[in-house]
């Protein structure tokens, strides 16, 4: 089983005339593989997973399998509320070469999310799935919020061996490091606490920055190993405004402008989201600007 560690981006999914472009999406990965990236996440929240039907993303793992070396990590997003679609996506995501599954929080039924719900669902889940299984937890988007007294629960099963936490609650990151063992891996899930979420123990991190500033976030990573805090907190504190710009104040359509500014594809978000206005093109480019990347 491949490690699961180091800076990995959910890939951008590119679109034309809403179709997935394969080609386009070929094309970004020869120049991410470029790159000291552990690996990749299709069918993340940055990959509009939610957008896709249930052939588009098996589609998907097999093209990104088929464009990556066989040292990259691929993690298939293939969590949903239903435990046996769950398992489906998993298993069939894992026949096409995915080495992981990272599987959302179920949130439908917010009132009823209580820790013995997680545990039940993680653990049939895992139960059947043939690739280990990464909780994905990621408030902002859920609603929810898992416990980290839950995750040291659920990490006691042999098939669940690490959680993308997405929440930017370092606290919360630190109890989760300190109340699993040491082959549960903890993964930070925004660019914004990168260097933080590091030095209290996370193996990594699954960032949407990584999509447009891979070798600076590689770096970042490599720094706080080498013990060299000064200049990763100098290089942290530059890709804040880029994290910020490409997440919480433009989110996907952003992300997707900054890909097609840096030379890698883009494309426009599939509906209901709208690319991004001409004006704040303009703001976001001076961003990527100041923080060196352009």
């Amino acid at each position: 089983m491949k490690k699961l560690y180091g800076i990995m981006p959910p890939i951008a999914t590119p679109f034309l005339n809403d179709e997935i472009a394969f080609d386009k999406l070929a094309e970004n990965l020869f120049k991410w593989n470029k790159t000291d990236l552990s690996g990749y996440v299709v069918m993340g929240s940055n990959g509009e997973s939610v957008f896709l039907t249930r052939d588009e993303k098996l589609k998907l793992v097999e093209a990104v399998k088929k464009n990556i070396p066989d040292e990259k990590l691929l993690i298939a997003g293939t969590g949903s509320d239903s435990v046996r679609d769950t398992i489906s996506l998993t298993n069939d995501s894992a026949e096409r070469g995915a080495d992981y599954a990272l599987i959302l929080t179920p949130s439908f039924y917010k009132s009823e999310m209580k820790p013995a719900a997680y545990v039940k669902y993680f653990f049939a889940v895992a139960d059947k799935t043939n690739i280990p299984v990464i909780i994905y937890n990621v408030p902002k988007f859920t609603g929810v919020d898992i416990e980290a007294e839950t995750v040291a629960q659920l990490a006691k099963h042999p098939n669940i061996v690490g959680i993308k936490n997405s929440a930017e609650n370092l606290r919360q990151t630190a109890e989760l490091v300190s109340m699993t063992g040491k082959s549960f891996s903890t993964i930070t899930g925004t660019g914004s606490v990168l260097y933080t979420s590091l030095t209290v123990g996370a193996v990594g991190g699954i960032l949407a920055l990584a999509n447009i500033a891979p070798n600076e976030c590689v770096k970042i990573q490599k720094l706080v190993e080498e013990g060299n805090h000064s200049d990763a907190v100098k290089l942290q504190q530059k890709m804040l405004p880029v994290n910020k710009a490409i997440t919480a104040k433009y989110g996907v359509a952003g992300l997707k402008a900054a890909l097609d500014m840096l030379g890698y594809f883009g494309g426009e978000p599939r509906l209901p989201l709208s690319p991004l206005h001409d004006s704040d093109k303009e703001l976001l480019k001076n961003i990527l600007t100041e923080a060196g990347l352009l």
